[in-house]
């Protein structure tokens, strides 16, 4: 392996140089205890000399050949030079005395610290002291050269479909129940330092977009029982075979998700559901969504549906909806706040997702109105609209009555469908019955960076700069380019937008001509011969660890490719995810040093742009190699790294990725001679069958 790595660790000589000067000081006090013994051995006997020397003596020669004493040798002084030796003897004690004094003090300050001070100071210390060691260690781990580094060993067969932070037996001895049990909990944990192998018969997923509507059954966790189960609309419109599960727009049960969402669109008061580009919505949150078959629908209309899902260990929404290329992550909104800002979805999406909207004190449904974007619809089909029993007709009018407190309009009702839309008259709320639930968030409530806190009893975003109808912001695809006024809430200026955007697009050309060769020399195109030619659908699944604005995710469609991309922003950086989904993308807050909320084997590209920078100039929790096992959790096998960073960064980077087996080679960069690209590709083990 190459030799820079060395260059990544900053003050590597400072030992060096230390040591040289101690010994350049012994050298020097040898030579002047040599003086002193010649000249006046009276002195030598004073037992502080030595300390005082580095004040007095190290420095005091003069370029005209004084002593060490300062005093010239000219022997015309005579008599004086006795007079001139106890003046500065007088000064020398003086001065022990006074750093005796100041000593004294200092100790008897110390004792009169509070017990509670020096706990601070105590903990304080500890915490230098921890991140002191953790430095060394990753310099020593770092300037190891690869070759001698161990590789990782593999994880256990038990692991092979590990979500870290959902560990059902720990929040079980949590006392969490009622569901709960299957919350994020991501407190401090035993990391799992191995690396997670892909199942005996897992297969490369099939190129997109023949891997929207076929996947293979050995790369997921589910049974034949799990398919034919009865669940949301969506989960019914499979086909199990022996290797392949098939999805299918239309049922027998149902009138399949294309006249679904065609009923939708007529609810609202559009022709279908193409229209929906023209009533203002691009960006759907599908609660619970099944399988996804409704996103993979509405994805031919260039709209784009977020699914989350409560994590399973089985059978799991999410693990199947992004096993077909559609945009998916694990999340629970009956605890917690989901890790998006306030005013994000211009559609929330709920087909018998198992929420009851009517528990918590409607607590749910104001954090569906958080997320909801002003004149933002909330779809919702379930058995409860259209129920004939008493109990659940009391439980739909709870419903109904807090959607009119939210200020919600009911614009239809359908069979088991209802449509509201989220008004964008403020005064509606002022107009409220005295007391009616729930009240207004302060002005202080930070709406943009909810990462994952409690729900809270208040209508949030009503003070917020963002406050802009869904009918008045440009349609997509106009929507990426936000105006002069849109951009200045985010405190940008259209010069920045057009710069980051032309620098992009640069980027996505070079990364394509990097990768393109890579990948087809290696693979020819798999399944789905009647596909427009390579490399438009060579990568699907992509994940920006470090978005920033969001332009990567631009760059990349407007070059064509049919890719979606989760884009997130870390908590240790500027927040500008507020500003990607005012594009008219998706994306998350996420706190690098914690598992991603995704299922092992999920992203074909995890690009990381100025990511190391970022998370080395934080106190960290956790390490590079951390991070890197992570990425090599949530990759597909044969998925790809782009890792764009400073040159001392990037090689130990290059270092620790040895560890993990992955395929790696540097390229430099012509417009940036301060920064390199490491790309890395994870190689195909997968476990042996018995």
């Amino acid at each position: 392996m190459s030799r820079p790595l060395y260059r990544g660790v900053s003050g590597v000589r400072t030992p060096e140089h230390n040591h040289d000067s101690w010994e350049s000081h012994n050298k020097d006090k040898v030579d002047k205890e040599d003086l002193d013994k010649k000249g006046s051995s009276n002195h030598s006997s004073l037992p502080l000399k030595s300390p005082l020397k580095l004040l007095f003596s190290d420095n005091s020669h003069s370029k005209f050949g004084t002593n060490e004493n300062g005093y010239s040798s000219d022997p015309l002084i005579g008599t004086a030079r006795s007079r001139h030796k106890l003046v500065l003897h007088l000064l020398k004690c003086s001065l022990v005395f006074l750093v005796i004094l100041a000593l004294a003090g200092s100790f008897l300050w110390t004792v009169s610290i509070s017990t509670t001070s020096r706990g601070q100071i105590y903990h304080g210390y500890r915490r230098l002291q921890e991140k002191l060691v953790s430095d060394l260690l990753d310099i020593g781990e770092l300037s190891s050269a690869p070759s001698k580094m161990k590789e990782l060993e593999f994880c256990s067969p038990e692991l092979e479909n590990y979500v870290p932070c959902y560990n059902i037996s720990d929040n079980m001895g949590l006392g969490n129940s009622d569901g709960d049990q299957l919350d994020r909990q991501c407190g401090p944990e035993l990391r799992q330092n191995c690396l997670i192998l892909s199942p005996t018969n897992y297969k490369i997923p099939l190129r997109w977009p023949t891997g929207r509507d076929v996947i293979w059954v050995a790369n997921v966790k589910i049974t034949a029982q799990e398919v034919l189960s009865s669940g949301s609309l969506t989960k019914r419109m499979m086909m199990l075979d022996e290797e392949q599960i098939s999805f299918r727009s239309a049922s027998l049960m149902f009138d399949g998700v294309e006249d679904y969402s065609h009923q939708i669109a007529e609810m609202i008061g559009l022709r279908n559901e193409s229209n929906f580009i023209q009533a203002g919505v691009r960006t759907i949150l599908d609660i619970g969504c099944g399988y996804g078959s409704f996103g993979a629908h509405l994805f031919q209309s260039q709209l784009l549906t977020m699914c989350v899902a409560d994590y399973e260990p089985s059978g799991s929404q999410v693990q199947l909806t992004l096993e077909r290329g559609l945009p998916a992550m694990i999340a629970s909104i009956t605890s917690k706040q989901l890790p998006f800002p306030s005013l994000s979805f211009d559609m929330l999406h709920c087909a018998r997702c198992g929420i009851d909207w009517d528990q918590k004190d409607g607590l749910l449904l104001i954090e569906a109105d958080r997320l909801l974007k002003l004149d933002g619809y909330f779809v919702w089909t379930s058995p409860l609209v259209n129920a004939r029993n008493k109990d659940n007709q009391e439980r739909w009018k709870v419903i109904h009555d807090f959607t009119e407190n939210l200020c919600w309009e009911m614009l239809s009702q359908q069979d088991e469908t209802v449509v509201w839309k989220k008004t964008s008259k403020r005064n509606c709320y002022s107009s409220r019955k005295n007391g009616s639930p729930p009240p207004l968030c302060g002005r202080g409530y930070d709406v943009e960076s909810p990462y994952y806190r409690e729900l809270k009893n208040c209508i949030a975003g009503t003070h917020s700069s963002r406050r802009i109808s869904i009918d008045k912001r440009a349609t997509w695809p106009s929507r990426d380019n936000l105006n002069k006024e849109e951009l200045a809430i985010h405190g940008l200026q259209s010069d920045e937008i057009m710069e980051d955007n032309e620098s992009w697009r640069t980027t996505v050309q070079n990364y394509w001509s990097l990768l393109s060769p890579l990948i087809f020399s290696d693979h020819p195109k798999r399944p789905g011969e009647e596909d427009p030619p390579p490399p438009y659908n060579m990568l699907r699944n992509i994940l920006d660890m470090n978005a920033h604005f969001g332009g990567f995710n631009s760059a990349l469609l407007r070059a064509g490719k049919s890719v979606w991309v989760m884009n997130v922003i870390p908590i240790s950086g500027p927040n500008y995810l507020p500003l990607i989904h005012d594009r008219g993308y998706v994306g998350v807050l996420h706190d690098w040093c914690e598992a991603f909320p995704t299922y092992p084997r999920t992203y074909d590209l995890v690009h990381a742009d100025g990511l190391l920078s970022l998370e080395t100039s934080q106190q960290r929790r956790c390490t590079m190699l951390d991070m890197f096992i992570e990425i090599d959790r949530i990759l597909r096998p044969e998925g790809w790294v782009i890792i764009r960073d400073t040159i001392p960064l990037v090689e130990s980077a290059r270092a620790l990725i040895a560890r993990l087996k992955w395929d790696a080679r540097v390229v430099e960069i012509e417009s940036d001679s301060h920064q390199r690209l490491l790309i890395c590709q994870k190689p195909f083990f997968k476990r042996q069958a018995n």
